[in-house]
């Protein structure tokens, strides 16, 4: 079986952010690094070589494939700020609809800049996020 390539390492946090090169960029990562350690109550680490994340959990597939991921997480990529999600397909339409201007994938939201959204609908994303990873994938 493949081994996983994103997991947890002991890089800095801030080494990664302060050389994101886009100095707005780099200060919405530090202003989000600290909402999401505020609001999880984790705290941050790197995974690979690019994702920030919060807290963990360990998942296992039906196929048998598993590991260990965030249980939140960012990376202040070149185009956006990438923020990972897992949602309720319930709930999902309604919260990114109030979000603000962002794209979104299946599990990210890209954000240009953090004026662009509503910061408190994200904290109610990032925890929601949590709590639905936590009841899929409980801890032993």
């Amino acid at each position: 079986m493949a081994k996983n390539k994103t997991t947890e390492t002991q890089n800095s946090v801030t080494d990664f952010i302060n050389a994101v090169e886009n100095e707005a960029k780099r200060k919405d990562a530090f202003e989000l690094l600290k909402t999401i350690q505020e609001t999880t109550g984790f705290e941050p680490k790197m995974w690979g070589p690019s994702i920030i994340g919060f807290g963990s959990y360990h998942y296992k597939y039906d196929s048998g494939h598993e590991g260990e991921a965030p249980l939140a997480g960012f990376s202040p990529r070149k185009t956006a700020l990438t923020v990972y999600f897992y949602l309720p397909e319930e709930k999902r339409d309604e919260l990114l609809s109030k979000l603000g201007k962002h794209t979104s994938s299946k599990a990210c939201i890209y954000i240009k800049k953090l004026a662009d959204i509503d910061i408190e609908i994200l904290k109610k994303i990032i925890l929601l996020s949590i709590q639905y990873t936590q009841k899929l994938y409980p801890s032993k």
